[in-house]
């Protein structure tokens, strides 16, 4: 599975985390949130601040006991002046939580997969902070920018989440419905040129899996990581996708009915 470097992803949660603060004061804290229909600004700002310094915590104390996993969460500053000061707080704590000692370390991964703890929360608080401060500027009518780099790597992430022993666990409903008979999926991103630009996806009937690289599938859907990324994080509709660059070559049932049945509960 590919991932950024960990000094690239400190930098993106602490530059995205400001884009997002800078796109909430623009928006104010009752606008709603369209890509992210249950929030207002205010709870995607609380979300962000609370998660970030519940994650430093969890790499801080080294828990590697989801049974000790910390019960309080941060307070939240409802002063929407304080709210940049405190989300560069959380944002620099979680980046320097996750510290080149800390990436080996014995630290809860509720991915269950192969990586190290401390690896799984770097790649979840750069996703947290590039697909919420993509809501942040939606809420703001406002441009959000993903470097495709980054955008790959929270592809390969998602997907790894998606196909892990924990999303089994936790929502059997969406890995029962996409699970399949031999049926293929694949994304590919028309600005990584090598094999960290294809993901390749197979529906079987003990779990989809996915593997990186390009391959004939039943449906293949084409454009830049950046687009696909939030499609596959339900933030672009398919059907808006020829805006972004996306298009579809082979069933395109089959790419919705996994975009329909792999949403993640937050959000």
């Amino acid at each position: 599975m590919s991932e950024l470097n960990p000094e690239r992803a400190r930098q993106a949660i602490v530059e995205h985390t400001r884009r997002l603060a800078a796109s909430a004061a623009a928006a104010g804290p009752e606008a709603a949130v369209p890509t992210a229909s249950k929030w207002t600004v205010s709870d995607l700002v609380s979300h962000m601040g609370q998660t970030q310094n519940w994650v430093a915590e969890i790499i801080e104390r080294r828990i590697s006991d989801p049974t000790q996993l910390p019960m309080e969460m941060a307070v939240f500053p409802t002063d929407p002046r304080e709210w940049q000061a405190w989300l560069s707080q959380s944002a620099q704590r979680v980046a320097n939580a996750c510290s080149d000692d800390a990436l080996g370390a014995p630290v809860f991964n509720p991915a269950g997969d192969g990586r190290s703890g401390t690896r799984f929360w770097l790649t979840s608080m750069v996703n947290e902070a590039v697909v919420h401060g993509f809501d942040a500027a939606n809420a703001a009518e406002q441009a959000a920018d993903i470097d495709a780099d980054i955008a790959a790597a929270l592809i390969s992430n998602h997907l790894a989440m998606l196909t892990s022993p924990t999303w089994e666990m936790q929502r059997s409903e969406s890995a029962h419905a996409i699970r399949g008979t031999g049926q293929t999926l694949q994304w590919v991103a028309t600005d990584v040129t090598d094999d960290t630009g294809a993901w390749f996806v197979e529906r079987r009937p003990d779990g989809a899996a996915w593997s990186p690289g390009a391959r004939q599938a039943d449906v293949t859907v084409t454009g830049p990581a950046r687009s696909l990324l939030l499609a596959l994080t339900r933030r672009l509709p398919l059907s808006d996708g020829a805006a972004a660059g996306i298009s579809i070559d082979g069933d395109t049932d089959l790419a919705q009915h996994w975009l329909d049945n792999t949403a993640h509960i937050s959000g």
